[in-house]
């Protein structure tokens, strides 16, 4: 009796440790996200499982081309990932399939070479306040946006995409393009 009690003893102090390890960085460093829907390929297919950097944002600010998983502002309750495109304090501009950015008075053309189908539909015309992000998806015309549902509040991003892990053939961190 007594060596079963000091095996579960053993046993509960294990599973109190990792608990102790586990929940933190959980809760406050990384968290897995899985991929649902088309709106991100062909970057992340259905099923793709994916980690979250949720401390990065809390020592730097989101650049263009980072993709984020964020709280739908529609309802918060749900997660969802896009690429960031445009930034605080710029204005967007989609024409001709074609996004152009304005930035401190310069405008550019975004070149989105990741893109296996850069056609991005509609006309937009869209300026950010100082705490706004105009995210899409990459499969664009599968994509439901900031072109439906507008800007991405600086408060509902929960982190970058750090690493993916599955499928296991691809297991690799993710980095941002450069424009």
């Amino acid at each position: 009796m007594k060596k079963t009690l000091l095996y579960f003893w053993e046993v509960l102090k294990v599973i109190a440790i990792a608990l102790l390890i586990v929940l933190p960085i959980r809760l406050f460093l990384f968290q897995p996200f899985i991929v649902r829907g088309v709106s991100m390929e062909p970057s992340f297919y259905e099923a793709d499982y994916l980690i979250v950097d949720q401390l990065s944002y809390r020592f730097g600010e989101p650049v263009r081309g980072d993709v984020v998983v964020f709280r739908y502002p529609q309802n918060p309750s749900k997660r969802h990932i896009k690429r960031i495109i445009g930034l605080p304090g710029e204005e967007i501009m989609i024409s001709n399939e074609r996004i152009y950015i304005t930035s401190n008075g310069e405008e550019i053309l975004l070149e989105e070479e990741y893109l296996s189908l850069p056609r991005t539909s509609g006309e937009e015309k869209i300026s950010l306040n100082d705490d706004e992000y105009f995210v899409m998806g990459d499969n664009r015309g599968a994509s439901f946006d900031s072109r439906n549902w507008g800007p991405l509040q600086e408060d509902d991003i929960i982190g970058r995409v750090f690493f993916q892990i599955s499928p296991f053939n691809v297991f690799a961190r993710v980095e941002s393009p450069k424009y």
